[in-house]
């Protein structure tokens, strides 16, 4: 019988895993046979190892394509793996890794023009991906900014519905996120990341990026961040928030234990008072009115994680915000992703993409 942690990951993310590139088939076998939490992260390194073989065993081959696929699929379960396991922080550290290796060999095979942007921030680097879409010349940008525990490896797939409208991509690990949370925590002023990163790709002469065209766009606590980066930073035209808060610490006494245990983390409080401390300073009270740019805010009112009545005061309260309530969707919509996805790229490409 599985644990209630097992139990709690399967029924808030697993549409998340699949509709993110996971097989089926995959989150069938890794998960099925767990009753312990503790054996999470083996057991999706494992999956993981098998997909890293696949893809050695293919080069090998010459078969350029379907190798780097299987390393995609690999760079997925690693992290995946350790996403909200924080049982032992340096496994945990160890399979993020392995993730980014894996994906850094995806795009050797699948996208050579891909590049890993290291940002001087603060004490160290804040890391993020950088694709273009082929041919392009001058285009926009389009911010993706993880959640609480998603970061840039996790976006492969979410990326391409950007570069195949013609708009180019930087998924950033920001404050308290992926490697570049090694030596950051979680900030309600999380705009302090994509400004610097935005002035970071400014300084490089050698790209062709239409930086006075950028949009931005969140996923779940990446909704929060999304909309604070516009209010701040007038080289965003757009934003999109989709399965984000109004104020996180409104919600946080209904979250899983999961999920709070890694904020907890993330946010580098000591205790889980302290924690929901943080988590109340994430509020977008006051910032709001001055996200003047267009603002699609994208939820699902099955959402498990953030109740929708957050949603539709983040769209009252944004003075040019339009609210796309889908009824059937869950948290970030990731069960009906053939719903979301397109809209998100369409409406962002219609507002940064084709203006001048």
């Amino acid at each position: 019988m599985p644990d209630e942690r097992i139990e709690a990951a399967v029924a808030n993310w697993a549409p998340r895993f699949t509709s993110q590139g996971v097989d089926p088939n995959d989150f069938a076998r890794a998960t099925s046979a767990l009753e312990r939490w503790d054996n999470w992260l083996d057991a999706w390194c494992a999956n993981a190892d098998v997909h890293a073989e696949l893809a050695r065993e293919a080069e090998a081959l010459g078969r350029a394509l379907t190798a780097g696929h299987a390393w995609v699929s690999a760079a997925l379960s690693y992290h995946f793996a350790k996403f909200v396991w924080m049982v032992d922080l340096d496994r945990h550290r160890s399979a993020a890794y392995r993730a980014v290796t894996a994906l850094r060999n995806a795009h050797r095979l699948l996208d050579p023009t891909a590049e890993r942007v290291e940002v001087p921030f603060e004490s160290g680097v804040m890391v993020g991906n950088l694709r273009r879409p082929p041919g392009s010349e001058h285009t926009p940008l389009v911010l993706l900014l993880p959640g609480l525990d998603s970061t840039k490896e996790e976006f492969f797939y979410w990326e391409e519905v950007f570069l195949a409208r013609g708009m180019a991509t930087l998924s950033l690990d920001g404050p308290g996120q992926g490697e570049t949370g090694y030596h950051t925590n979680i900030r309600a002023d999380y705009e302090v990341g994509p400004i610097a990163a935005l002035d970071h790709l400014a300084g490089r002469r050698d790209l062709d990026l239409d930086l006075e065209r950028v949009g931005v766009v969140g996923v779940s606590l990446g909704g929060y961040y999304g909309p604070r980066t516009a209010a701040f930073e007038p080289r965003v035209k757009a934003v999109c928030a989709i399965g984000g808060p109004h104020t996180f610490g409104d919600v946080w006494d209904g979250l899983p234990s999961l999920t709070r245990e890694t904020f907890l983390h993330h946010s580098g409080a000591k205790e889980p008072d302290q924690a929901k401390a943080v988590a109340s300073s994430l509020s977008l009270d006051g910032v709001l009115p001055k996200v003047t740019q267009p603002l699609l805010v994208i939820f699902g009112k099955l959402d498990r994680l953030i109740p929708y009545e957050q949603a539709e005061r983040v769209a009252a309260e944004a003075p040019n915000a339009e609210l796309v309530m889908y009824p059937d969707g869950n948290h970030v919509c990731n069960n009906i992703p053939y719903k979301y996805r397109p809209l998100a790229g369409d409406w962002m490409a219609e507002r940064v993409r084709d203006v001048g």
